[in-house]
């Protein structure tokens, strides 16, 4: 079995958690409690890219100065 993570054919979330952390899921995978879907259903590269533009800083939100 392959990495669903690793996917270039794939469908993903670009997710988001109260911490304003991001994280690529598969879509065929349920997403976890505590996040939700900022961006997608869409192509790995363009869930990367929703999350590099929107994740500038990535220490939890409530450490955030």
């Amino acid at each position: 079995m392959s990495n669903p993570f690793d996917d270039a054919d794939g469908s993903f979330y670009a997710l988001i958690n109260d911490e304003d952390q991001y994280s690529l899921w598969p879509e065929r995978i349920r997403v976890p409690d505590g996040w939700t879907v900022a961006h997608g259903p869409a192509d790995r590269k363009s869930c990367l890219d929703h999350i590099e533009v929107h994740w500038t800083d990535i220490r939890p939100a409530r450490n955030s100065v």
